[in-house]
């Protein structure tokens, strides 16, 4: 009996001990919520050095399309679901959320992360009250694209600060639809951060803008009239077919692969239109300013892509290491080996625009970084307006209403509907939203 009993014992003695090995050495997964840009794609690939680098973190990648990925991650944040250890949001969320406690601040970060590296402008646009709330994973203004040999074979020359009727006349020459070559791309896909992004930096220049002093919806003013006139039509004719359903990654790929005359969108795209890998044109594409209307105000946008922490999450510290894995340095250094020194994730650090290695590599370089330091989102319109942001309105009600009057601009451009009737029901949408929030004045 003793006999039998003793290897019995044992083996549970041994099975617990195992047990309480297995257990103390138990990898945490963490769960991120990500973009599928090129970019955060990159991140995704280089992160199994993270996870040798930290045997007791493992990865779970949600990888969603931007529209996608903004609905989940609300939806998380304000059901404190705890679905996702990181996310990644933006200076619309971030400030917001900061303030309203749903996110971990980031604060103690290690020492070599040098934090006075990372660009004031996005430091500032990730902060609430002087607290950060995110790291950035990169940041970005906008910019014009253009072919430098379409430009030339035409005889055309594109001024380091266009006007918009210069790109509609410019627009109007490089269109060659029996080559599959068109003048303009833009984008029309809808949603707050889709064509409202780009569309909403149209109107400031043009002089509009979303509210005035006393959060009257102007939607139905003669400038958002101009504006987005101006903006279907240049697409309707000298736009690729099917353009309300092109957002920023639809765009990037008709201007890599030659179909695009001209382009306007994120100075995070330069990266990709100059690496020989993954664009046709890599040697041909030459750059602007954003172009302008009847004011510089508003006519290119701030926002960063960034990291943050939701307060629901389980493993805040393994979620903190690998933020600042993300953002860090090191990482930089990692894409600059893989994908070369013009793809690495652009506007964050002040050391990545002190290399000469990305000067010589990013031709783009001094420019971006000035249109990154020159967006200023707290006067982003000719006349005064209550709210901050250059292509978003900084509270929370945005989101909803943005994303509504995009619909409708987005269905103006497919020809279902005028811009009178998308403005018309634009106007109602944006002042009904503030008027229940209780915002008029």
């Amino acid at each position: 009996m003793k006999r039998t009993f003793r290897p019995a014992l044992n083996a549970l003695c041994g099975g617990a001990l195992a047990f309480a090995a297995f257990g103390a050495h138990a990898a945490q997964t963490i769960t991120i919520a990500m973009l599928n840009n090129p970019d955060m794609i990159e991140l995704k690939k280089l992160s199994p050095a993270f996870e040798q680098a930290n045997p007791d973190i493992k990865l779970n990648w949600v990888v969603l399309e931007e529209n996608v990925l903004r609905q989940r991650a609300t939806t998380d944040i304000t059901t404190n679901s705890g679905q996702f250890d990181v996310m990644m949001i933006g200076t619309y969320e971030t400030p917001q959320w900061g303030k309203r406690g749903w996110l971990a601040p980031m604060t103690n970060l290690p020492a070599d992360y040098d934090l006075n590296d990372v660009v004031k402008t996005a430091r500032d646009g990730l902060s609430n009250n002087g607290t950060l709330y995110a790291l950035p994973f990169y940041v970005e203004s906008s910019m014009t694209y253009y072919r430098k040999d379409l430009f030339a074979a035409k005889g055309l020359t594109m001024p380091d600060q266009p006007t918009y009727d210069q790109i509609a006349q410019f627009a109007d020459k490089l269109t060659d639809k029996a080559n599959g070559v068109y003048g303009i791309c833009l984008r029309g896909k809808a949603g707050w951060g889709e064509n409202m992004a780009y569309v909403t930096t149209v109107v400031n220049t043009f002089g509009g803008r979303w509210f005035d002093d006393k959060w009257h919806a102007q939607l139905d003013s003669p400038e958002w009239k101009k504006a987005v006139t101006f903006y279907v039509n240049l697409l309707k004719k000298d736009g690729p077919p099917g353009a309300s359903s092109n957002g920023f990654n639809e765009n990037l790929t008709l201007m890599s692969s030659g179909k695009c005359g001209m382009w306007i969108d994120a100075t995070v795209a330069a990266g990709m239109l100059y690496n020989k890998q993954q664009s046709q044109i890599s040697d041909k594409v030459g750059f602007a300013a954003a172009p302008t209307a009847a004011t510089p105000n508003g006519s290119h946008w701030l926002w960063s892509w960034a990291l943050a922490i939701p307060k629901s999450s389980k493993q805040p510290d393994a979620a903190k290491k690998f933020i600042t894995w993300a953002t860090s340095k090191g990482y930089i250094e990692m894409v600059a080996k893989d994908e070369g020194w013009a793809s690495v994730p652009p506007g964050t650090r002040e050391s990545t625009y002190a290399r000469p290695e990305y000067q010589q590599a990013a031709p783009f370089a001094s420019f971006v970084l000035k249109a990154i330091q020159t967006a200023d989102p707290t006067h982003p319109t000719l006349k005064p307006v209550p709210y901050t942001g250059v292509q978003f309105v900084g509270i929370p009600e945005f989101q909803s209403f943005g994303t509504v009057v995009g619909q409708s601009i987005a269905g103006a451009l497919a020809g279902q509907m005028g811009v009178d009737q998308a403005l018309a029901a634009g106007q109602a949408t944006a002042n009904r939203a503030v008027q229940q929030a209780g915002y008029q004045k």
